[in-house]
């Protein structure tokens, strides 16, 4: 087996766990935005999706330098993340609003779950969506060694 196809499979995980990483970190951003805004009366969909999508410009940024390690037009790569983020939260909102419907009223960190839920939704989204459209170009250079 030749080294090129030895590091695609290791880059492949590599990727989806540096990808995973950098979604915790806007996840912690779009988590405190969501309960800030949720504080201070901001409805829940709304302050949902102003974090979501300030977590969804932090992830940009760090997945196009670290994941990836993106020089394509960085334009071009920005508007693909932000459409690939707009539909991870047509799907999550949805979710959002029927958890916040059937979750006990009284349930201890109620809006944490609610705000789980929705994440989790839009994550395997923006993860496929992201690696096979906005930094598809990343791919020509598989079969090199990165770290």
């Amino acid at each position: 087996m030749t080294r090129a196809l030895t590091l695609k499979p290791r880059r492949g995980v590599r990727q989806f766990f540096k990808f995973g990483v950098v979604g915790a970190s806007g996840a912690a951003v779009s988590f405190v935005i969501f309960h800030i805004l949720n504080h201070y009366g901001i409805i829940k969909t709304v302050a949902f999706a102003i974090g979501f999508l300030l977590g969804g410009v932090n992830n940009y940024w760090w997945n196009r330098h670290w994941t990836f390690r993106s020089q394509g037009h960085a334009g071009k790569e920005l508007a693909q993340f932000l459409t690939v983020s707009a539909l991870a939260l047509a799907v999550s909102e949805p979710i959002l609003i029927v958890l916040d419907r059937v979750l006990p009223a009284g349930l201890s960190h109620r809006p944490s779950f609610v705000w789980f839920g929705a994440t989790l939704a839009g994550m395997a989204i923006n993860f496929f969506v992201n690696k096979y459209w906005t930094f598809r170009h990343t791919h020509a250079t598989e079969g090199s060694a990165d770290s």
